[in-house]
């Protein structure tokens, strides 16, 4: 089974701070007071200095957890967004999906709930006011831990749309968040309390204004979680050629059901999804494996160079070849600095 890329792979920066130096777009609810939002500040940039100071990926001591620095407008990132939460503490993100777009600035948080492609681009940064944002990528089998503990679970949203939404940073998580980012000064603590600090996080999100949609993902047979299985398969055996009816019955549906509804969340039907995954792929191994194009291009099931090239750079506005040159470039300049 091909690897897809992880998000860290394919920012156009190094991590570790290397470099020194359809939707929903209501906030049903109040954005926390000015204490909670300068506390989560100053546990950022902590963490930040402790970690070498400068731009870039500033990991916690769970692999699904980082905090991100930048400062200078980062240009649209194409990748599988998973289901997340990302946290913008100074700044402004905006994400595309689809012809749809969502934009979401301090103390506000973008709710991936499921798998699907999307453009990414810092569009708020400089030197002087940085972007500052914190990721966490869902562990769904503790959410759903989580979730069956409640005693009042919430009931399943009736969003029907793409799963993606920007909430208010409520004053409970911020305070949650701060205490994760403080906790990384106490090593010898972090496996005792940090899970329970991930637990919390999934606590806040399910009983706040969202949980009725974040649950949908959790519960046997709603369209999101039915869905969701068959973009497993398509992840699983994206270089492959697979019928739509062999995705519909991974999904118990019927083809012309699953096709429906899978455009309906996705925005985009089942070969075009398997079409992202397999150039995002592409995209990773010319940047990590130093492929060439025509054999990155083969390993994610293409058999023309040529087509894999036109779809590449209708996909991203670049040709492969000087796409990957590009990005290198921008690597190695940030790491300079």
């Amino acid at each position: 089974m091909t690897r897809m890329p992880e998000t860290a792979k394919i920012l156009p920066f190094p991590p570790n701070g290397a470099a020194r130096g359809g939707a929903a777009h209501a906030r049903p609810i109040a954005p926390p007071d000015d204490r909670a939002a300068a506390a989560l500040r100053e546990a950022v940039y902590a963490h930040i200095d402790a970690g070498g100071g400068g731009e870039g990926l500033f990991p916690l001591p769970a692999p699904e957890v980082h905090v991100i620095r930048a400062m200078r407008h980062v240009p649209a990132n194409r990748q599988i967004y998973r289901p997340s939460l990302c946290v913008v503490v100074e700044g402004l993100k905006q994400i595309e999906f689809g012809d749809d777009s969502l934009e979401y600035g301090a103390m506000e948080c973008l709710i991936v709930n499921m798998e699907m492609p999307a453009s990414g681009r810092i569009v708020g940064a400089s030197p002087g006011e940085p972007f500052v944002g914190m990721t966490i990528d869902f562990n769904l089998e503790l959410l759903r831990e989580v979730l069956e503990q409640l005693d009042q679970r919430p009931k399943p949203g009736k969003h029907d749309g793409p799963s993606i939404f920007v909430t208010r940073v409520t004053d409970s998580l911020a305070d949650c968040l701060v205490r994760m980012l403080r906790l990384t000064k106490t090593p010898e603590a972090v496996p005792i309390l940090f899970p329970s600090l991930m637990r919390e996080v999934y606590y806040w999100l399910l009983t706040g204004p969202l949980g009725g949609e974040i649950c949908k993902q959790l519960i046997a047979d709603t369209h999101l979680e039915r869905i969701t299985r068959a973009i497993r398969l398509l992840r699983e055996r994206f270089a492959e050629k697979l019928r739509i009816e062999d995705l519909a019955e991974a999904a118990g549906m019927s083809p012309s059901s699953f096709h429906q509804h899978f455009k309906t969340l996705t925005l985009m039907t089942p070969i075009q999804f398997q079409k992202q995954l397999r150039l995002m792929e592409a995209r990773r191994l010319m940047l990590d494996n130093a492929a060439n194009v025509t054999a990155a291009a083969y390993q994610v099931g293409y058999e023309s160079t040529s087509q894999f090239t036109r779809e590449y750079s209708r996909t991203f506005g670049i040709a492969p070849k000087r796409d990957v040159l590009e990005r290198k470039a921008l690597m190695a300049a940030v790491t300079r600095r």
